[in-house]
């Protein structure tokens, strides 16, 4: 049980990227169902893989880190935090003027999942089954991006810089907790 909230956490922590881009996307007008579908697909796919390969990279360095994961964890996902705290703040959730389709929402799919590549490095030191845990961050972000696009239709783009502050406090909590159960 423990476990499936530690991935639950983690999975909407990483999503809050996405969630914000999209609501921008929204209350930019580009709201329709057909968006919220192929912008939720399209994140959810990106998120879902860079944790796996961020994994992949850990495992295959990990007799050089395993000492130090602890330090790496809680590192990267402060940092992480931190960033989209720092978004927030700034109001810098990539609240676009055009709609994102074809190669701007893969890059943009791309670039709010690079935080989900760091975090896959940390899943050896969380504990969690990777593949299981993937799929719940894809998941989870094409569901919250998809509603994202459909909210912002339906309020404003400040919506995003509440979900990249909640995003950042989760992740820095996940990084506090496994350096203190190490």
């Amino acid at each position: 049980m423990e476990n499936l909230l530690l991935i639950l956490a983690l999975a909407v922590g990483l999503a809050m990227d996405a969630f914000a881009v999209a609501v921008a996307q929204g209350a930019a007008g580009h709201n329709s169902m057909f968006h919220a579908t192929r912008t939720g697909m399209a994140f959810g796919i990106a998120q879902g893989i860079m944790p796996f390969l961020g994994w992949a990279l850990g495992i295959a360095f990990v007799s050089q880190i395993s000492a130090y994961d602890h330090w790496i964890a809680l590192i990267l996902l402060s940092g992480l935090g931190m960033k989209m705290f720092w978004e927030a703040r700034d109001g810098n959730g990539g609240d676009p003027a055009l709609s994102l389709s074809g190669w701007a929402l893969e890059t943009a799919a791309i670039a709010t999942s690079i935080d989900a590549f760091a975090a896959g490095i940390t899943l050896p030191a969380l504990g969690l089954p990777v593949l299981l845990t993937c799929i719940a961050i894809g998941i989870i972000t094409a569901l919250l991006s998809g509603l994202g696009v459909l909210i912002g239709g339906m309020a404003s783009s400040r919506i995003g810089k509440y979900a990249e502050f909640a995003g950042g406090v989760i992740l820095i909590g996940l990084g506090i907790k496994i350096f203190v159960e190490h």
